[in-house]
């Protein structure tokens, strides 16, 4: 049976919740709302009050990491500020899980190339997810959507540096000497996405929203602004059907800056990352696309 990805062209915070309600898969006990923070200089990111209705509908509490580049967000002192000043503390209750230590190691004894991940601890407090993602380009993985949130997102420092090194190192010191080839980089984050899923063995939903749409990531404190008009809303059960249908959507626009994320996503090997999800079974690159009105 192919997954289903509910679509809308309306993009608006109740239209989010009404994207939500659609899965009809209720979130239960203590909810992790993923979402992206946003570097401190980046315009595009998607802020607090546009995820407020949907977040305040499932009770959620904000979870994000730190990274492991130089920036606003690569210490969890820095990283709180930076949560406060971008107005995610002013709405809800917001946990950087990986602000102590020690890191919650995961096996992937099917890993492609990762046997293991490093996720923030806090993860532990948490009986499902909601997944918010801002669907864009990536400077390093093509595109940004479900499976990049649940991999490099849901990483601690450590994790994201395992990513990065297809496993060669969780050290954050060295790790940008020691960086993967690229197909191994988008396997490693299809082995870490795996990882988060099973961890909430179906607890878990996914909405991607295609607006603002740049070649580069919401992680980027100089980003290049939206090459393309907005597109929309979609949800799914299913992350690969959702990023692949996300994708599917960037090739069949006929505005003229689809050919600038094109490059994105094709010269990072993009696909490549939903392909190794594919083979490694938690999901499916066949959708039925039901458009919502």
């Amino acid at each position: 049976m192919k997954s289903k990805v509910y679509f809308t062209r309306t993009i608006t915070p109740e239209k989010v919740l009404e994207m939500y309600e659609m899965l009809g898969k209720p979130l239960t006990g203590r909810v992790a709302a993923k979402v992206h923070s946003g570097e401190e200089g980046n315009q595009n990111y998607l802020h607090p009050e546009f995820w407020k209705p949907v977040i305040e509908k499932v009770g959620g509490t904000v979870v994000e990491c730190n990274t492991a580049y130089d920036g606003e967000r690569n210490s969890t002192e820095k990283h709180h500020r930076l949560m406060e000043n971008h107005g995610w503390t002013k709405y809800f209750d917001v946990d950087l899980m990986d602000a102590e230590g020690p890191d919650l190691r995961v096996k992937i004894p099917d890993g492609k190339v990762l046997k293991e991940n490093c996720l923030g601890k806090n993860i532990e407090n948490y009986d499902s997810m909601i997944v918010l993602s801002h669907f864009k380009g990536h400077p390093m993985g093509g595109y940004g959507g479900a499976l990049k949130q649940l991999s490099i997102g849901c990483a601690s420092t450590a994790g994201k540096c395992l990513i990065h090194s297809a496993g060669d190192t969780d050290d954050q010191a060295v790790i940008w000497s020691r960086t993967a080839t690229q197909d191994m980089f988008c396997e490693a984050m299809a082995d870490a996405a795996k990882s988060v899923v099973d961890y909430f063995k179906g607890n878990i939903v996914y909405i991607n929203i295609m607006c603002n749409l740049s070649v580069d990531c919401d992680c980027c404190a100089v980003a290049e602004d939206p090459c393309m008009k907005d597109i929309g809303i979609l949800s799914s059960l299913d992350p690969v059907a959702l990023d692949q249908a996300c994708v599917d959507l960037v090739y069949a626009s006929d505005d003229p800056g689809r050919e600038r994320l094109v490059e994105r996503i094709e010269s990072r090997h993009g696909v490549h990352t939903i392909e190794a999800a594919v083979e490694l079974g938690f999901g499916s690159r066949e959708y039925e696309l039901v458009e919502v009105e």
